[in-house]
C-alpha cells in the first residue's frame, strides 16, 4: 500500500510505447485561451504564468516537462479539464520556455523547486483555499522534489504527477541507448537552439562552439546544466536533483502514474517498494501510456486528465 491497479488501455491503433507518446504529441491540439501574468523572481529573472479563470477558491498548478512549456497539449488539456469542471488553472512557464528567453544565464532544471515555490507563494496571494499540484515528466520530477523537501502550504491538497523520471541519472542513460535516439535527438535540437541564444546574450557564461558534437545528456549536462546551475558535472547534476530521495519525506496525498512501457524511464523510475510502505505516495503503473501519452479512443480528452481530476477529489484535506 499504496499500490494501484490501473484500468487503463491504450486505443487498439496506438499499438506500442513509441506511438504511444509520438501521436499525441504531434497531432493532439487544445484549443482555448490564457491570460498571461509575469511573474517578476528575486533574482531578477522572471516567470510567465498563464491563467485560467472563473473566480473560483479552487486552482490547479500545472508544470510542464523538458523543452515544454504551457501550450503543450498535455498541459493545456490539463488546464482546460480541470477549468471545465469548476476549477481555476494556472500551468507555468520554466524560465526561457514562454516564448522569451529569460534574464540570466540560467534557466531551469528538474530539480529547480525554487521556481515552483514562487509560482505556489504567488498564487497563495489570490486567497485560493484548494491548491492542487500536476506534473508531467520534468514538471512531475520538480513537483515530487518540491513537496518533499519541505513542509508545503496547507492549502496544498495534493498533487499527481505522470511519466515521471524519478531517477534522472538512469533516465538520462536510458534515453542516450541507440533504440532511443529519436527522443534523444529531438531534445538535443530544441536545447540546441536556447543554447545558442543564451551564447549570444552570455558570451562570457557559456559558449555554443562545438555543440553538434553533443551525442549524450550526460554530456549536455555536463557542459551546460550543471555548470549554469551549481553543480559539479552531471552526476553531481544527477544525484542532487532527482526526486527519488525525497519521496519518502512527502506528507500529502501524491499519485504517480508511470507507464509500464514508458520508452524513457528504466526500472528504477517504478518506486515499488517505497510506495508499498509509504502512507501518502500512491504508485499507479498502467501497462500501456508510454511517455505523457495515455490517450483515449474518439475523445477529446485524455486519460490523465480524468484520473488527475478523480485524485483531487478523493484527496481533500
Amino acid at each position: 500500500m499504496p499500490l494501484i491497479s490501473s484500468a487503463y488501455t491504450a486505443p487498439f491503433y496506438l499499438f506500442n510505447a513509441h506511438l504511444e507518446t509520438v501521436v499525441p504529441s504531434v497531432f493532439r491540439k487544445v484549443p482555448g485561451t490564457y491570460q498571461r501574468e509575469r511573474l517578476e523572481l528575486a533574482d531578477g529573472d522572471f516567470l510567465d504564468l498563464d491563467w485560467m479563470q472563473q473566480q473560483r477558491n479552487k486552482l490547479v498548478i500545472v508544470s510542464h516537462g523538458l523543452e515544454g512549456n504551457s501550450e503543450r497539449h498535455y498541459t493545456k488539456g490539463m488546464a482546460a479539464y480541470f477549468f471545465s469542471n469548476g476549477w481555476d488553472a494556472l500551468a507555468w512557464n520554466c524560465r526561457g520556455c514562454s516564448g522569451e528567453m529569460n534574464r540570466l544565464p540560467r534557466f531551469y532544471h528538474h530539480g529547480a523547486t525554487e521556481d515552483l515555490a514562487a509560482v505556489v507563494a504567488h498564487a497563495l496571494k489570490k486567497n485560493y483555499s484548494q491548491i492542487v499540484l500536476v506534473g508531467f515528466s520534468m514538471g512531475g520530477s520538480m513537483t515530487l522534489k518540491y513537496l518533499g523537501e519541505r513542509l508545503p502550504p496547507e492549502e496544498i491538497k495534493s498533487a499527481i504527477t505522470f511519466s515521471v523520471p524519478c531517477n534522472l541519472g538512469s533516465s538520462a542513460a536510458e534515453l542516450d541507448k541507440p533504440d532511443k535516439k529519436f527522443y534523444l535527438n529531438r531534445f538535443l535540437k530544441k536545447l540546441e537552439k536556447k543554447i545558442r541564444a543564451k551564447a549570444i546574450q552570455f558570451p562570457d557564461a557559456l559558449s555554443a562552439e562545438g555543440f553538434e558534437t553533443i551525442t549524450t545528456f550526460r554530456e549536455f549536462d555536463t557542459r551546460y546544466t550543471a555548470p549554469l546551475h551549481g553543480f559539479t558535472d552531471a552526476l553531481d547534476f544527477y544525484t542532487k536533483a532527482s526526486c527519488y530521495p525525497y519521496l519518502q519525506s512527502i506528507a500529502l496525498p501524491v499519485l504517480l502514474v508511470n507507464a509500464q512501457n514508458d520508452p524513457f524511464l528504466p526500472e528504477d523510475c517504478y518506486p515499488v517498494e517505497l510506495a508499498r510502505h509509504h502512507p501518502c505516495l500512491f504508485l499507479e503503473t498502467p501497462e500501456h501510456g508510454g511517455h505523457v501519452g495515455f490517450s483515449l479512443a474518439g475523445k477529446k480528452t485524455n486519460w490523465m486528465e480524468k484520473r488527475a481530476l478523480q485524485f483531487a477529489l478523493q484527496n481533500h484535506r
